[in-house]
Parts: structure tokens; sequence; C-alpha cells
């Protein structure tokens, strides 16, 4: 079982992004901000793409609004020559900034106003996953053009499943250039009367399931959409093909219970699948205890032979609450080493909770120098 070591990650200059991975409430969006402001003050130029932060964690970062454009970090120490540019992921944006990029403004417009268009952008499964890696690719493109930024930190969108990062440039894509799709676009390519008498009957169909006036704006979409089709495809292989490369370090971040244990196990092991450069894991939150050398079974003796003799209620009552963080201390380490004996070739690190959420800059550097401890 190997040790992960972070520092020696972030400060080669060959990892040029390191993408924070796993099931939702692990931490991954405050591991991501802390390696980030963590490899700037150490000399690199770095720009964070978080996901949904929690509001203190965007209040310490200096984005108090949605923004879906790289802003510099104040209070960064760039004595080493780093710099921090921080952005939330606005998902609609994105996708618009798509369509305006690749359309022309004439088809831009009329994608833009159609309503079958708005619901796709703002809440269709799996378009938050999509958008984060097409944004991830604009700002790789960028950086190689400007070299404003040597390393990209990724957090990945919350979700039921940490897989539906991997699969959701794929999914995205075989929708928009699905049979469904398709099939929609055959009146605007062609007459009804060369259509096939089964072409008919479904159109026919989908017009009293869907309604006439939903039936047209989807059809209005697909065929507004129709060139823009192959680009989707493209891109999701290019974004693929970059989390391949040797420059990428996937991270992936679990917290000591069963469940996300369980998801980290299935996500290293897809990802070795894929092909895609796992770098190691975190073990976020670890129940840690300043007296581990006394034992849940001694402190909750000690405490019962107190309240027998009918002393220090307060003595009694904190050797209890001693017993019972020394249960979770067991238990998180119990579950812990169980991962790494099931995963000895992976570099773990453990990380220990802290009481209060981190909410500033001095909390992000506490993160950092706990990750790299």
């Amino acid at each position: 079982m190997t040790a992960l070591d972070l520092d020696a990650l972030i400060d080669d200059p060959a990892t040029r992004i390191v993408v924070t991975c796993g099931s939702g409430g692990v931490g991954k969006t405050t591991t991501a901000a802390a390696l980030g402001l963590r490899a700037a003050e150490r000399g690199r130029k770095v720009v964070v793409l978080t996901i949904d932060p929690a509001r203190r964690l965007a209040q310490s970062l200096g984005l108090t609004e949605l923004d879906n454009t790289p802003r510099a970090v104040k209070d960064v120490d760039g004595a080493n020559g780093g710099s921090l540019d921080a952005m939330m992921l606005d998902m609609k944006r994105t996708f618009d900034e798509v369509v305006l990029a690749h359309a022309t403004p004439e088809k831009a417009e009329q994608i833009l106003a159609n309503p079958f268009y708005v619901a796709l952008s703002s809440s269709f499964a799996g378009t938050q996953e999509y958008m984060a890696m097409e944004k991830l690719g604009q700002l790789h493109k960028q950086a190689e053009r400007t070299g404003e930024w040597d390393l990209i930190v990724v957090d990945t969108p919350p979700s039921r499943s940490a897989l539906d990062f991997l699969d959701a440039p794929e999914r995205l894509a075989s929708l928009l250039e699905g049979r469904f799709l398709r099939l929609l676009l055959a009146p605007a390519r062609g007459p009804l009367r060369l259509m096939s008498a089964g072409v008919n009957l479904a159109m026919s169909v989908m017009n009293k399931v869907l309604g006439a006036q939903v039936l047209t704006d989807v059809q209005t979409f697909a065929a507004a959409f129709d060139t823009l089709f192959g680009g989707f495809r493209e891109r999701a292989e290019k974004t693929v093909a970059l989390l391949r490369e040797p420059h990428t370090a996937f991270l992936v971040v679990a917290a000591p219970q069963n469940d996300a244990l369980r998801e980290a196990s299935y996500f290293t092991e897809r990802l070795r699948e894929e092909r895609m450069p796992l770098a190691g894991v975190v073990l976020n939150r670890m129940t840690t205890t300043h007296a581990p050398e006394l034992s849940a079974e001694r402190s909750l003796a000690a405490a019962e032979k107190l309240a027998e003799a009918g002393k220090s209620e307060l003595t009694t009552a904190v050797l209890r609450l001693h017993a019972d963080r020394m249960q979770q201390v067991v238990g998180d380490t119990k579950r812990a080493d169980r991962f790494r004996r099931g995963h000895r070739s992976i570099p773990t690190v453990d990380v220990p909770a802290l009481a209060d959420d981190v909410h500033d800059l001095s909390g992000l550097r506490r993160i950092g120098d706990l990750l790299t401890a």
C-alpha cells in the first residue's frame, strides 16, 4: 500500500489537468479548491472549475455570484510566481456558447429561442456532466493558446453515480444523433409524399402523444440543430482522448462510509477499464481523536464507575462522548483499511474530518496541508 504524494503531483509541470471525482457529498469541491490554491502558492498558474460549490466555499474563492468566466482569486500568495483563477460552471450558458460558436447567427438565434432547446440545456439528465467536459475542453484550448494557465483543476458534477461523469459526453452525443431526432428531421428533409408509410404513422402517433405544438418545437429544434450533431460527437471524442493523456490525473475522493467506498472502488475499476490515469484515492473526513490510547471500552467502564459513585457528571459525560468518538475512529479505520487491502496498488491519503466548514482561504490552506501531510 502506497502513500499518495499530492505535492509531487501538483509540482510536476507535466501534470496539466487534475480531476477530482467520486460520489456526492464526500468533499470533491473542497479538495479541488484546496489543491488549486496550494498549487498556485507553490508556483503554478492554476484555474479551478467548480460545480455547485457550497456558499461559504464560493465566497472564500471570491465567487459570490454564478460566473462562467474564470476570475482571479484575491489574497493568493504569489511569491513563488503562481496565480489562481476560479469559476463556477453555468450549464446553460456553456451550452449557449457551444451553439453560438458552431452555428450560423441565424441558426443560433432559432436554437436559443426554441422551447425544447431551453428545456434540454437547463435540465436534461447528463447535460451538466457534458457541459463540464465542454468547458474543460475550452479551458484547455485557451491555456494552450495563451499560456495563462499551466494547471486546470476540475471538480466533477454531483450525481447519483460517479460514472455519469464519464458516460455523459457519449450519452448526450448519442441522444443528439439518435434515431428519434433523425425521425423528427425527416419531414424537414423531404416532402411528406416521399416519406414511408411507417414514418407517417410514427409522426401521427407522436403528434397525438406529445401534442402538435410540442412536436413542432422539437422538429424545429432538430432541423436547426442538424448541422451541430457531428460537432458534439467530435468534441466528446476529443475530451475523452484528453482525459486519457498522461498529463491528466484523476483523484477519487471518498468518505469512510460503506456506500462511498463501494462507489470509489467501482470508479477506480472503471477508470482502469477506460485507460484513464488514476493518481490515487483521497480518504476524506476520517474521524480522529487526541486520546487514541483510551479505548471506547475503557472510557465507558470509567464513566459507569463514576456514575455509580455519583461523582463528576461532567467527567462522566466527557468519557461517554469520547467512547462514542472512539467507536467512530475504529469504524472509519477498519473500513479504510479494508478498502486499502482491496486496492493495494492504488496510492491513498487520509484526511481528518474538521469541526467546521471551510469558509476562507485559510481553511483551504489547512485542507491543503492535511492533503499533503
